[in-house]
């Protein structure tokens, strides 16, 4: 198993993680700063939201220069020593990059615009007549270019114009991107939309269908459209093959690609080929959980079906575009510790949301104070259905600053203002008094860490999903050679007693639990342990 197979992955949102100059708004140096934190609670590799230089219309993914780093956030020398000092701490470093699509103030989409017979007039998607293809959030996805009477497409907001991957001199130059940052010595990239990059050559309409409002697992997007031609065409898993031979040109250790796709677990399969195509890919089914036995039990038998080893699947909570799913059971710091301890047990790439350690909950943004751009499509939409809606309108609720203490703006930031407010509940969710508290929700994060950092069972190992006899109990064994664990889950609120078969030889981890002189396993409400037997 490579590197990345072995480690979990800490997603930072830099705008909002730590900001070092007292400006409102997080920064490299910040991140810099914050290391010797990330490196404490066990995280081994850091994945960094998009920094290049940008209007930050979209925040990032806007992007106007590759090679260079938006002002905000700091220098590309800030940038140089981020990966240094994290290379020391021996703490990977994996960028965000954006190959579907540009911001449309970058040069390349100013010179192509500009006339259909300059050197980059077919570096985008262009058309005189628009197929009937939607944008991933729902509204018209072509739009109208008066400097060249024509239409560009583009799959996410009408300012992030799509590349046009059929022409080869585009292809191989965001390829030569990768190259740069690699040879710069980052050790791999996550892959924004990477599903949607190529299109159907032919440019044929996308099917109708009248009962395909939301989206499903097969066909993502919704609003009665499949997106059979604008998104997981043949080419995008051939795409993914390229990408990786670029990818193994380097020297050392494997350079990791996680690309973010979406569809069922048969079509994502794909991207990774026989082990010659992406690395990863992140699974988005598990965002929308159900606190429950049966599911997880239900996603192991899953995974495993369409996941085989070699292949690991992720599992992963909360992200930057979604609302931050502790919400689903309420705020339950119990039951939150349950989760991760499921989450780090499971086989699988373990990756956490920024101050998801802490129990972070979704700021308190209405619509209409919004910065994020996404609102703007939904502006017909009442607050208060947006407020019962499991996914994020909007999606500043899910980027509010990182909860460092209790001080002013929860010790993110010296500035009057921060770019967004902090969360009010900052007062019972921050890293400062968790650290004081070793039943908190962090010390459950850090001791998950330290855990699978020492076994290889948990990093590599098989998993079996077993019976009890009871339903709330999620049982399972994880084997490596000699090594075998076995886990017990009480997803319940009521202590459950479970008789053991095999021989205890240590206990690793007990959260709420214990087993007794008479090889009795009892689990508290909401409770796990992981026993080596």
């Amino acid at each position: 198993m490579s590197w990345y197979h072995k480690k979990s992955i800490y997603q930072i949102f830099p705008r909002s993680f730590y900001d070092s100059n007292g400006d409102g708004i997080g920064d490299l140096i910040g991140i810099i700063q914050k290391l010797d934190y990330i490196k404490d609670m066990g995280f081994e590799t850091i994945w960094i939201s998009p920094f290049y230089t940008s209007p930050q219309k979209d925040f990032g993914y806007d992007i106007s220069d590759y090679y260079n780093v938006s002002p905000e956030y700091g220098t590309l020398r800030d940038l140089e020593q981020l990966i240094i000092e994290a290379h020391a701490r021996e703490i990977r470093v994996v960028f965000d990059i954006v190959m579907n699509h540009t911001s449309d103030q970058h040069p390349w989409f100013l010179e192509s615009k500009s006339s259909r017979d300059n050197p980059k007039a077919d570096w985008y998607i262009w058309r005189d007549k628009p197929t009937n293809w939607k944008s991933i959030i729902g509204p018209k996805g072509w739009h109208y270019c008066k400097e060249r009477n024509q239409y560009y497409f583009a799959s996410f907001f009408p300012f992030q114009p799509d590349l046009n991957f059929w022409n080869p001199e585009v292809k191989k130059t965001m390829f030569d991107v990768c190259r740069f940052w690699l040879s710069e010595g980052v050790d791999g990239f996550r892959l924004d939309i990477f599903n949607c990059i190529i299109k159907d050559k032919e440019f044929r309409d996308n099917p109708f269908d009248p009962f395909h409002l939301v989206p499903t697992k097969e066909h993502p997007g919704g609003f009665f459209q499949i997106r059979k031609y604008s998104l997981n065409q043949p080419e995008n898993f051939v795409l993914a093959k390229e990408l990786r031979k670029v990818a193994d040109e380097f020297n050392g250790p494997p350079r990791l690609l996680v690309g973010e796709v979406f569809g069922s677990h048969k079509t994502i399969r794909k991207y990774l080929g026989e082990q010659d195509g992406l690395h990863l890919v992140f699974l988005f089914d598990i965002l929308f959980y159900k606190f429950s036995a049966k599911f997880f039990r239900k996603k192991i038998l899953e995974y495993e079906h369409y996941y085989p080893l070699p292949h690991v699947p992720t599992v992963v909570f909360s992200n930057h575009d979604q609302l931050r799913s502790i919400g689903i059971i309420n705020g339950n710091m119990e039951k939150a510790k349950l989760l991760a301890l499921t989450q780090y047990m499971m086989r699988c790439i373990p990756i956490v949301y920024y101050g998801e350690e802490i129990g972070m909950t979704s700021g308190d943004i209405p619509l209409k104070e919004a910065r994020d751009y996404l609102p703007k499509f939904f502006n017909w939409v009442p607050q208060f259905v947006a407020d019962l809606l499991p996914v994020a309108l909007n999606r500043d609720v899910s980027r509010t600053p990182m909860q460092w203490n209790t001080n002013k703006n929860a010790g993110f930031s010296a500035a009057d203002t921060t770019w967004l407010p902090v969360n009010k509940d900052v007062e019972d969710r921050n890293v400062a008094e968790q650290l004081l508290d070793k039943d908190s929700l962090l010390y459950v994060y850090r001791a998950l860490n330290r855990l699978r950092r020492d076994h290889e069972s948990i990093q590599s190992g098989t998993i079996e999903v077993i019976q009890t006899g009871n339903d709330n109990i999620l049982a399972f064994t994880r084997t490596f050679e000699d090594e075998k664990l076995l886990i017990l889950l009480n997803f319940s609120k009521s202590k459950i007693k479970n008789t053991l078969t095999e021989t205890v030889k240590e206990v690793l981890y007990a959260l709420k639990a214990e087993v007794t002189d008479s090889s009795e396993c009892i689990l508290q409400g909401y409770g796990g342990i992981v026993l080596k037997i």
